[in-house]
């Protein structure tokens, strides 16, 4: 088990962007003997262990002896994506002495878990030409600092902060002038100077294990690198026999996957299509696939919080270190049915790892991932899990040590 965290460490250490979660997915893959394929090319025929790498998404897939046209996926889906504060077009500003960074607030964050860290800056920069670098600025670069007690001495009651006015972090002092930012990560960078960005900050310090009895996991991203990472892992090593194992890892989940690259985009649909018809096989060919394929989609889910046990169901809130947690519910904001349920506890019983069941308290409404939007798009059968954590959307989350390993290990148990 240590050994398997010291890697996922690496992996979140190596992701501070969806751009980078992906590259450094697929970097593992090509380590492993996967080999990419453009979706700009001719599928005529395929690897048997590839990838499509876009932008923030990756798909990859290893196929067995077996190469029917109809013959099954067996899918895991997790997303890359994590909400952060990211830097806008125009981000140079000023105030009171103070060199500011204009920022765009990404998905739902804990406004709060961001002031009085210490944050760098990582994500894609985009050429004029349209050719794009990859840069991470690993180091601390900006802070959003908290104002003093004693200049709000009702924050203890009451912290409210306004995302507009509020969670500009600074960067410097002085004047900021126009392109000094666009200057600087050029530099940083090692390019000329970008046309667009799409850059995110994100909290320098590193995954680590604590707890006396390093049985805890506090870092940036584990909603849902971790999940990320335990697909990757599983696929690694997987050994398909009457299915081709598959992962999609979507971008864009935390603010709602409509994108190109996201769950409710046609890429996950044309690279499934694209295989049916590099096996020879037809469009009923591909229905037919469909209607016998599953998805597990792995995304964290909550661990009931000891200082907060009122806000589960008492029957049915999961313990970290517990096991994956099935996620259920009746209203379709998880996918998942008794059929997939039941489904995913035989891939735990195989792999010999605990399960547990989380189903949210009726006046509290749970939030939703990528399992419905894939199951809707395709008509895959599809069961929602995930490792519970605490601090979900914070700059910095908590899950337990044995978890992932045991994620990782169902999710292998579910392509054999």
């Amino acid at each position: 088990m240590t050994e398997s965290i010291d890697d996922l460490r690496k992996f979140l250490d190596e992701s501070p962007s969806p751009f980078h979660a992906a590259r450094t997915a697929a970097d593992r893959l090509v380590a492993a003997g996967f080999v990419e394929v453009a979706d700009t090319g001719d599928w005529s025929e395929l690897p048997v262990d590839g990838y499509v790498l876009r932008d923030g998404g990756l798909i990859a897939w290893r196929t067995p002896d077996r190469v029917e046209a109809d013959l099954p996926f067996r899918l895991a889906g997790a997303h890359t994506d994590s909400p952060c504060l990211r830097i806008k077009p125009r981000p140079d500003g000023s105030s009171a002495g103070w060199k500011q960074l204009n920022v765009e607030v990404y998905g739902g964050i804990l406004n709060n878990s961001w002031l009085d860290r210490d944050l760098g800056i990582a994500g894609r920069l985009t050429m004029l030409d349209g050719s794009h670098v990859l840069v991470d600025v690993g180091r601390p670069i900006a802070r959003v600092p908290q104002l003093a007690v004693h200049l709000d001495r009702g924050v203890n009651d009451c912290l409210k902060l306004d995302p507009q006015q509020h969670l500009r972090p600074v960067w410097g002092i002085g004047q900021g002038s126009v392109g000094e930012f666009a200057d600087w990560i050029a530099g940083e960078a090692g390019c000329d100077v970008p046309a667009f960005w799409e850059l995110c900050l994100y909290d320098v310090q590193p995954a680590a294990v604590l707890a006396a009895d390093a049985s805890l996991l506090a870092s940036g991203r584990l909603d849902n690198l971790l999940s990320c990472w335990a697909a990757v892992d599983a696929l690694i090593a997987s050994q398909p026999v009457d299915a081709t194992a598959m992962i999609v890892l979507n971008d864009h989940e935390e603010v709602g996957s409509s994108s190109t690259t996201g769950a409710g985009g046609p890429l996950l649909e044309r690279v499934l299509e694209r295989h049916v018809l590099a096996r020879g096989g037809s469009r009923n060919d591909l229905l037919r696939s469909l209607a016998t394929s599953s998805c597990v989609s792995a995304d964290n889910a909550h661990a009931v919080h000891p200082n907060y046990t009122d806000r589960h169901d008492s029957e049915h809130h999961p313990i970290v270190n517990a096991g994956p947690a099935i996620k259920i519910n009746s209203n379709q904001r998880y996918a998942t049915s008794s059929a997939t349920a039941a489904m995913f506890r035989r891939a735990c019983e195989t792999a010999g790892v605990a399960h547990q069941v989380f189903v949210s308290r009726n006046n509290m409404p749970c939030g939703s991932t990528i399992g419905p939007i894939t199951a809707t798009r395709l008509g895959i059968d599809t069961v929602d899990v995930g490792v519970p954590q605490l601090s979900m959307h914070s700059a910095r989350e908590l899950c337990g040590t044995a978890d992932p390993p045991a994620l990782a290990a169902a999710l292998r148990a579910t392509f054999a």
